[in-house]
């Protein structure tokens, strides 16, 4: 046989099209060429594969090699293509049968030595090949990894000798993995936060109805232990949450971890590390904390560009990143919960404190964060500085942490069997239908609503808040006390 064929996948995001592998030999003087619209990475692999056979004491076929990646308009990038092209010149050379490559795809990298090494996004295409129904076989490294996908046929080799073993075999025996489920984060609790009740009232809202979140207030009022306390409020995230989590993750080259994902970008950060980019496009800090929480800190400090970036994962729960080689989508449904100081020196409005900061300095910080931006964040909370005699008496134990968050589950699981969905989650017509009020409360509510000059988007908020305090409450229909804590919570920033 002098042609061969073997499967392989590309990496197009979450995505993995289907990669046909062609090796051909024919006569001529030797050469080896590597078509298929293959970037530097791929067409180095002549190098990496030549010297692997060798090292594994197969003959190099003197011939002129030909091998192609189709279709060819897709872009071919990394070391993943080094086994399948490696197999497939040893099939089409007569050094291997093809009986066992039907119905399987390969992926590696190989070493100068015939290693198997690793490869970025392999958890997409495992995901694509077992919706496909074949088995795959990649490096055993990895093969630990790849038990996140269900029902995924994960063979592990751990050089080229193996995985031609795997091929010779009649039949291929299949590694059945555990996922590991432990979590390496330890996040805080709300047993160590001393006093902020106010703020650990919207923190319990956020958690119940997945609202946004954002603190004001001086250095050392607590925001930052208020938002990492923001996680173990939550219940587990769902198999497909964590699965889209995890490819994410593989794409950066970054392991899987069970659990919320709580990530605290620098205010420094570009763009495309917040929501996603570069060349390749790959998922930025939005798409890392999908199912999680996002936290920003010094939100004034971050560049007003990139902060406006924010406005369309936060409505849409997705970024889509739109490149020459394709658009890519990346999911980014996330709790943003942000913190800031009032002014440049943190005590504007603060009691008993002191502001150095001029009355324009003041208004040209706070306008850092634009409008519209604002506008998305369902919760405003100001914080103030704590007395000692409050710090110093400890804070609430932990039985009173558990409560807490069995009395947020609850509220969760209630919006979940009426409408399916959490509250910050409904559209505009749901929400509507799922906050009955009395006529009374109703006409209160409406002539407040144009008191105040609420947006549209500002009155939908404040139902949405309205429904998770009466979820909390266990209460059907909105009463004026609920709607007013709720509209407490839609104060602008205070000048």
């Amino acid at each position: 046989m002098s042609h061969a064929t073997v499967l392989s996948r590309a990496g197009m995001g979450l995505n993995a099209p289907l990669v046909s592998v062609e090796a051909h030999l024919s006569n001529g003087l030797p050469a080896f060429s590597v078509v298929g619209l293959p970037e530097s990475s791929v067409r180095e692999s002549r190098e990496r594969v030549r010297s692997a056979l060798i090292c594994s004491h197969f003959k190099w076929p003197d011939r002129r090699i030909t091998v192609s990646l189709a279709p060819a308009e897709l872009p071919k990038s990394g070391g993943r293509f080094d086994l399948p092209i490696a197999l497939a010149i040893l099939v089409a050379s007569g050094q291997l049968t093809a009986n066992a490559l039907t119905n399987r795809e390969f992926f590696g990298e190989l070493g100068l030595d015939g290693s198997l090494r690793q490869c970025r996004g392999l958890l997409a295409a495992v995901r694509a090949a077992t919706l496909d129904q074949r088995a795959v076989i990649l490096p055993a490294a990895q093969a630990k990894t790849m038990a996140v996908v269900p029902g995924s046929r994960v063979t592990a080799a751990e050089d080229l000798l193996s995985a031609c073993g795997l091929i010779k075999a009649k039949s291929l025996a299949v590694i059945k993995v555990k996922a590991d489920t432990t979590s390496t984060q330890k996040p805080a609790s709300t047993a160590q936060i001393t006093g902020q009740e106010v703020a650990k009232r919207a923190l319990e809202i956020a958690a119940a109805g997945g609202h946004h979140l954002l603190m004001i207030g001086p250095p050392g009022a607590g925001k930052t232990l208020l938002a990492a306390s923001l996680p173990p409020l939550l219940e587990d995230p769902s198999p497909s949450d964590q699965l889209e989590l995890s490819l994410m993750r593989d794409l950066l080259g970054l392991e899987p971890n069970s659990g919320r994902p709580f990530r605290a970008p620098h205010h420094s950060t570009t763009a495309a590390g917040l929501v996603g980019g570069g060349i390749n496009a790959t998922p930025g800090e939005v798409s890392l904390a999908h199912g999680g929480v996002l936290f920003l800190d010094e939100l004034a400090e971050f560049r007003g560009t990139v902060l406006d970036l924010l406005r369309q994962p936060l409505e849409s729960g997705h970024i889509s990143l739109s490149r020459a080689k394709g658009t890519y989508q990346y999911p980014a449904r996330f709790q943003l919960v942000a913190a800031m100081n009032p002014c440049p020196c943190g005590f504007a409005g603060i009691q008993n404190e002191t502001c150095r900061c001029r009355p324009d300095v003041v208004g040209r910080y706070q306008a850092r964060i634009s409008g519209p931006l604002l506008d998305r964040i369902d919760l405003h909370v100001r914080l103030e500085r704590q007395p000692a005699a409050v710090l110093l008496r400890g804070s609430n134990s932990e039985s009173h942490t558990q409560d807490l968050r069995e009395n947020i589950e609850r509220a969760r699981q209630r919006q979940h069997e009426r409408q399916g969905c959490l509250n910050a989650m409904l559209n505009n017509t749901a929400l509507l239908q799922v906050c009955p009020m009395e006529p009374a409360v109703r006409h209160w509510f409406e002539d407040a609503c144009d008191r105040l000059r609420l947006s549209g988007r500002g009155i939908h908020k404040t139902l949405r808040i309205a429904r998770s305090l009466a979820d909390l409450a266990q209460d059907s229909a909105l009463s004026e006390v609920t709607l007013l804590e709720a509209m407490g919570y839609r104060s602008k920033l205070p000048v």
